[in-house]
């Protein structure tokens, strides 16, 4: 485990201790090796409280959606609090079982991963032919009501003491309850350059880098699990931060 020293780090609550788990894209295999470790740390750190902090993206590019999300709606890890974020990808599916329009765009970021996951093929045909309308009534009837429910329910933003989760990025300037759903969840250029002190340490994913990234005012922890074999994970306890990673 890499650690990271900053005397000026923000804290987290008392006796609380947090683990922010970066992109996910249907990497389940990954997420059990992670899920590991993070096991091992907490018995080994005696925390009264223990919480994991989903950052968004469980869908979409690589390995297997569906049954990622089988595991992960239904709690993973007894003995721990957990919050679950949403991502852009799990924008687009939601926004998908209303409005066909948001079709191809989905599938150009991935969606197309997913929908093979659900066994949605015979409508996709050719890239550029295909029938929106009938794959979105084959993925009505194939998710099932409580990957539905899960994905629904997934929050845009969480706080713990000095740090902001969020998948993305914020809009700079703007206070956290009123940044909208696609600030939140869509959010690269004029966050990621942007060097303004947010009020908060900003913990993100989003923007794929191949090691995680420490910034005065935001951490971003996407590591491109889904193609790098790395799934990364920053915890936070007190003013300390580390790194722990598959």
């Amino acid at each position: 485990m890499q650690q990271k020293q900053n005397r000026e780090a923000p804290s987290v609550p008392e006796d609380v201790r947090v683990y922010a788990i970066g992109d996910l894209h249907g990497r389940l295999d990954l997420l059990r090796q992670l899920l590991d470790k993070i096991s091992i740390d907490s018995a080994s750190r005696g925390a009264r409280r223990n919480k994991i902090i989903f950052l968004g993206d469980y869908i979409d590019r690589g390995g297997d959606a569906r049954t990622l999300l089988d595991f992960i709606s239904t709690g993973p890890v007894d003995g721990f609090e957990t919050v679950y974020l949403v991502g852009n990808h799990e924008d687009y599916l939601l926004r998908f079982m209303d409005d066909t329009t948001i079709g191809p765009q989905w599938l150009k970021y991935g969606g197309r991963n997913t929908l093979d996951n659900y066994a949605i093929t015979p409508a996709l045909a050719a890239p550029g032919a295909e029938d929106f309308d009938g794959i979105q009534e084959e993925l009505r009837r194939a998710v099932p009501e409580s990957h539905l429910a899960f994905l629904r329910g997934l929050k845009t933003w969480h706080i713990e003491g000095g740090y902001l989760f969020v998948h993305a990025g914020i809009r700079p300037g703007i206070p956290i309850e009123q940044q909208t759903r696609h600030d939140l969840t869509f959010s690269r250029e004029g966050f990621v350059d942007c060097d303004e002190d947010h009020g908060y340490v900003v913990v993100h994913g989003h923007t794929v880098h191949a090691t995680p990234e420490f910034l005065p005012n935001r951490i971003n922890i996407d590591t491109g699990a889904f193609e790098s074999g790395t799934l990364t994970c920053l915890i936070l306890e007190g003013e300390s931060q580390a790194i722990l990673q598959t």
